[in-house]
């Protein structure tokens, strides 16, 4: 843990634009379709309901989430035209808020609040998903994992916004 009055906590602490809730996906069988969906229920007992991985209480990986700009620069890395959150079986995309700056926060999703647990690192199956360069394409840029800390309804265009620490 940083010195809170140390110069890198303070920019760790500045702020951080909002962004917006643009994509929804349910994972509901094991290498199935992602249903997409215009609004979803998250709750600490259930994770995100309806997705397969979602039912671990308490899990760091509940949600996935990760950036519109991320599946952009994953497409021109790969030389495609887009990359779709479905291929990466994400559940959350998001616009215009830059994630890695909400790593170990919490945030405001619709109604629900969410801690950021990690990375959610590319596995080896982005080579099939992607062909290849799949994985490479994805390193660094493989979204978030977060965990269900109030429950709470999220819908499309919902904003996205850091918590302080008394924001729950």
């Amino acid at each position: 843990m940083l010195n809170p009055s140390s110069s890198l906590q303070r920019l760790l602490d500045a702020p951080v634009r909002d962004g917006r809730l643009v994509w929804i996906g349910l994972r509901t069988v094991r290498r199935g379709p992602v249903d997409e969906v215009a609004s979803a229920w998250a709750s600490p007992e259930e994770g995100l309901v309806g997705d397969r991985y979602g039912g671990r209480a308490g899990g760091k990986r509940q949600i996935t989430l990760i950036g519109r700009e991320d599946l952009a620069a994953a497409a021109a890395f790969l030389g495609l035209a887009a990359v779709s959150p479905a291929q990466l079986r994400r559940n959350l995309v998001t616009e215009g808020v830059n994630l890695l700056a909400l790593k170990q926060r919490r945030l405001a999703v619709g109604e629900a609040v969410l801690e950021i647990t990690g990375e959610c690192h590319p596995c080896s199956r982005m080579e099939e998903a992607l062909g290849p360069g799949g994985y490479n394409a994805l390193r660094g840029r493989g979204g978030l994992t977060a965990r269900v800390i109030r429950a709470g309804e999220f819908r499309l265009g919902d904003p996205i916004v850091r918590l302080d620490e008394a924001g729950i």
